[in-house]
């Protein structure tokens, strides 16, 4: 049978780069906690690209437990891409991501299986007394979890904790792109899905080096604006691009016919001023944004016919 079709209760899925120093101890740690919650499971740890001995210890690793498996990236592909692999290769019903640099605490595991036996699609774990620096770390992560919740409408302390569940139809059906990973909640939130946070551990890295900075969080202000359009207009482009085109071209049209008075009834030259310019500019730019609008409506509906994809997600069915 296709290794794809036998569906087990529990995946865990684990990105790495450059762990090698970390990877046997989280192991370690991790296996005797699954063994203890008793369900069938699976580990799927990715080596994205790493230039240490990180995949030499996956191998010896592999040798020891048959539900351990390693997928080897050709290169690093960052770790959206190492938890998309993970999840498109996992046969769990239920989905647990986490990191492999020892931070995360595989004891919080059942916690978070709890709130999906409760009913939620997603449980997110918050680092509530998280041990990193406060300038730059745990400061601009503060702005940027206020900034999301505000923005996408699922209210999180922390969307930056890779530790969270996820039912396996949920996850399967939200793409992955970019540096979207953390933004997962909030894409399950638009889909309709059920979502709590509950506090887990968080301990300081003692080995190896993190591979986060303060750069990430203006990539995290970009991703936002991606995920708000894909959020509030991937299906309905039109609502965006027409809107700003009605405006401008609006703005445009009154200032013209302000112009075209003082040209004809207060006998004023309108040849030379910067007014006549804007008034044209947003004209024009209005009717290309409209026109964006329609291109996007057309795109957005060969889209979901050629990749057979539903404008709907259903929860569950009866009879």
């Amino acid at each position: 049978m296709d290794e794809r079709q036998e569906t087990i209760s529990l995946s865990v899925v684990v990105p790495l780069y450059d762990e090698g120093a970390n990877v046997v101890r989280f192991y370690d740690r991790l296996k005797p906690v699954l063994d203890k919650i008793g369900r069938s499971h699976e580990i799927l740890m990715i080596d994205d690209g790493s230039k240490d001995d990180t995949f030499a210890r996956l191998k010896e690793l592999c040798g020891r437990d048959p539900h351990l498996r390693a997928i080897r990236f050709r290169r690093n592909f960052g770790q959206t891409a190492a938890m998309a692999a993970g999840i498109d290769h996992a046969r769990g019903d239920v989905i647990v991501t986490m990191d492999g640099d020892l931070q995360n605490d595989p004891r919080d595991i059942p916690m978070l299986l709890e709130g999906i036996d409760q009913g939620y699609d997603v449980v997110s774990g918050w680092r509530a007394d998280r041990k990193e620096s406060f300038l730059l770390r745990r400061l601009p992560s503060m702005v940027a979890n206020r900034l999301i919740s505000a923005v996408c409408g699922c209210r999180l302390h922390d969307y930056g904790c890779t530790l969270k569940a996820y039912r396996r139809e949920l996850i399967t059906a939200i793409g992955l792109y970019g540096d979207s990973h953390r933004f997962i909640p909030a894409l399950a939130t638009g889909m309709g899905a059920a979502v709590a946070e509950v506090k887990v551990r968080h301990y300081p890295r003692t080995r190896g080096q993190s591979k986060y900075g303060l750069n990430r969080t203006f990539r995290v202000i970009l991703d936002l604006l991606t995920v708000k359009f894909f959020l509030s207009f991937a299906t309905r482009p039109m609502r965006i691009f027409g809107s700003l085109g009605f405006l401008a071209s609006f703005v445009g049209s009154v200032l013209l016919l302000h112009l075209s008075y003082v040209k004809l009834v207060l006998r004023h030259g309108i040849g030379g001023r910067p007014l006549l310019i804007v008034a044209m500019l947003l004209l024009l730019g209005g009717l290309q944004f409209i026109t964006m609008g329609l291109l996007g409506e057309m795109l957005t509906r060969t889209h979901h016919e050629v990749a057979n994809k539903t404008i709907y997600k259903v929860k569950e069915t009866l009879n």
